[in-house]
């Protein structure tokens, strides 16, 4: 855990139970390393450019927290640079949730999940909705993809945190399930044409 996401995450009363559950000691020192905004490194480029989807939260003006899920093609989540991220926001079911709060409150949290290798990345950040730059949003986009684009979303990352494996289930795409059966059932049914024709010769002899 970043000190930055220590700082966000652990407030006042985070901390009194941290203190009263005997953790304080093992978490008091995040939170006393430098205030700036994390840098992406190369481990954490890697993982958000394979992600097909992702989970957004946000907080309404009533003080209601919303979590969306966002999905796409394996990299739609681009790491603009260190600092950045950017997204092209296909349209969906049109209720606009996720845009409204960010008019009111430009928070928001990330959370990636790689079922295969029981990987978990999460990420605090200030969105910016950009609606006006078709440049922007033409980068974006990605190819070959049908969703519309309605604009582009771009992520001031302050601060991130790697989680352990602990509970996460291992769970496997479908098509990549698909493609393991369709190996099995080919090898199988090679070794049963073998087993018959080994049977047919014994029958002959």
């Amino acid at each position: 855990m970043s000190s930055r996401f220590a700082q966000i995450a652990f407030t006042p009363g985070v901390q009194r139970h941290q203190l009263a559950h005997g953790s304080d000691r093992a978490y008091r020192r995040m939170t006393e390393g430098a205030r700036g905004a994390d840098r992406l490194g190369a481990d954490e480029r890697l993982f958000i450019g394979e992600r097909d989807s992702f989970y957004l939260a946000t907080v309404g003006e009533t003080g209601w927290p919303y979590i969306q899920h966002r999905g796409g093609p394996p990299g739609f989540l681009r790491v603009l640079d260190e600092h950045t991220l950017g997204f092209a926001d296909f349209r969906g079911n049109r209720q606009y949730i996720t845009r409204g709060n960010l008019d009111h409150d430009d928070r928001v949290s990330l959370f990636l999940m790689d079922y295969v290798n029981k990987g978990r990345l999460k990420l605090f950040g200030r969105a910016r909705v950009v609606e006006d730059d078709p440049d922007l949003i033409g980068r974006l986009a990605v190819d070959g993809y049908p969703g519309k684009v309605e604009r582009a979303v771009l992520i001031d990352v302050e601060g991130f945190d790697w989680n352990c494996s602990q509970h996460i289930p291992e769970l496997y795409p479908r098509d990549l399930v698909e493609r393991a059966l369709g190996s099995a059932r080919d090898r199988i049914a090679a070794l049963e044409r073998e087993n018959a024709r080994l049977r047919g010769r014994q029958a002959v002899t």
